[in-house]
């Protein structure tokens, strides 16, 4: 054989070797790459609300006052407490106290700014003050106190926070109803704390 022929040989051998091996098996997929990963998405992790802020599926379900004045809704499962006319009902730093007002009674923005605001800041620990106005609601004009204030301490660790403060005072006739919303600031209540002030309904005498 000539030396002409044996090299043209040696590279057909050499060209017949490369593509055997390139048809023996696929190419590993690199790190990264849309083959190498998973055909699963990765599990989610699950939603956590903000301290304090009020689920959005939470249920509510309609309380009504022990002389059968008015009616109003709360969420449900949430703790009820009574101390005479008064009724709470809490869940961890939020809460929402109902109370009436004895005698006659009808607020006014002034009224609430020279008289109600004073009391206020004089039994209320870390007052920082808010504004004073006149809102619209189902049941009619009501005013609205807001400020920020601490907590009472919680009974598992004693520690307290710092709560956006929601005073609305519901009235018709010299009837009187106050519902004090609290709960911790930067928590996004607003939905829930409207759902329960539209629900705010005076029942006939």
């Amino acid at each position: 054989m000539s030396t002409k022929k044996i090299i043209i040989a040696a590279i057909a051998g050499v060209t017949a070797v490369v593509a055997a091996s390139g048809c023996a098996g696929t190419t590993p997929p690199v790190a990264g790459s849309s083959t190498a990963q998973s055909g699963t998405a990765a599990p989610q992790a699950p939603e956590v609300n903000p301290q304090g802020d009020i689920p959005d599926n939470q249920a509510f379900v309609v309380y009504t006052a022990a002389d059968r004045s008015f009616t109003v809704k709360y969420p449900e499962g949430w703790a009820q407490t009574q101390s005479g006319s008064t009724v709470t009902f809490s869940d961890k730093f939020n809460s929402i106290t109902l109370a009436a007002h004895p005698g006659f009674y009808q607020p006014t923005e002034s009224y609430a700014q020279s008289v109600e605001v004073p009391q206020i800041v004089s039994t209320t620990t870390g007052f920082v003050p808010g504004k004073v106005s006149t809102v619209s609601r189902p049941a009619g004009q009501v005013i609205l106190i807001t400020y920020q204030a601490d907590s009472p301490p919680s009974p598992v660790t004693g520690k307290s926070v710092q709560q956006s403060v929601e005073r609305y005072e519901f009235s018709q006739s010299g009837r009187g109803v106050v519902a004090t919303l609290a709960g911790p600031v930067g928590a996004d209540n607003v939905d829930p704390w409207r759902i329960v002030t539209d629900s705010f309904t005076w029942l006939p005498r």
